[in-house]
């Protein structure tokens, strides 16, 4: 099926329990990832999404109740000298996570298809090259073993211009914005353009694209964990251990356990 960003427009405010709801998905996420831990997987979630969509809002509740000892958040900027160096999927394939961790990219190697081809970047010849290579390369990667999880966050000029202006006005999230916000937002009919060919190319049956509606903060950040959750729920075997007999006698031996009574 065709993926329009108009069909995700509409912005509809939460009309649910906000703060539970997210709690709920958070623990869910939390048992998601413990299943990795027990059963030796791994996998990655990558979020693209146009300038103050809200991608880091989502990233930060995602990981509200991870153990930071088996996650590790990318934030992908412009390629350093040496990674410009090499083929442009290099310094993801260094990212990618090992057994029993979750990788979560914050814009991802898509640039390729996005950003170096509205900027002139690379050349016409290497971005439509860059989906065969993306494809093959997540192709790969699902057939090892590891899940890919692809969020896409939308937003509407009139949703992205009062997000900018509410940065500028605050003074400690000022940081977060700059010439390059403006510069992209110039080139906005291009993007579009290039993110529906992205769509178009690269919607795979092993890595689909799941796009959200950001244009309402609390309705769009419930949408993405839930789009997670389920997509790495297909992925990961949801079945606990049974306690380990020794440290089950062990703990009655120390201090009286009794399975169930807690």
């Amino acid at each position: 099926m065709t993926i329009n960003l108009s069909d995700y427009e509409k912005g509809a405010d939460y009309d649910g329990d906000f703060d539970k709801d997210l709690v709920k998905l958070q623990h869910r996420l939390e048992k998601i990832q413990v299943a990795h831990i027990l059963h030796n997987k791994r996998s990655v979630v990558m979020l693209e999404g146009w300038d103050a969509a809200g991608k880091g809002g989502i990233i930060k509740r995602v990981t509200g109740l991870l153990d930071p000892r088996y996650y590790k958040v990318w934030p992908i900027g412009a390629p350093s000298d040496e990674e410009l160096g090499h083929h442009f999927l290099w310094r993801f394939w260094t990212r990618l996570p090992a057994n029993k961790h979750i990788a979560i990219f914050d814009r991802s190697w898509y640039g390729r298809v996005l950003v170096e081809r509205v900027e002139g970047l690379c050349s016409e010849k290497d971005w439509k090259r860059g989906y065969d290579e993306i494809n093959e390369f997540e192709a790969q990667q699902v057939d090892s073993g590891n899940a890919i999880v692809k969020l896409f966050v939308h937003i509407t000029q009139k949703t992205q211009d009062k997000q900018l202006a509410q940065r500028l006005d605050d003074p400690w999230k000022r940081w977060k914005t700059g010439a390059e916000d403006y510069r992209n937002r110039a080139n906005r009919g291009h993007y579009v353009e290039a993110i529906h060919d992205m769509f178009k190319r690269t919607d795979t049956r092993w890595a689909p694209w799941h796009v959200v509606d950001g244009n309402d903060r609390k309705s769009g950040r419930i949408a993405a964990l839930t789009a997670i959750a389920d997509a790495l729920e297909k992925q990961v075997p949801m079945i606990p251990p049974d306690a380990d007999p020794a440290v089950v006698e062990l703990a009655r031996q120390a201090f009286g356990y009794k399975p169930g009574t807690t």
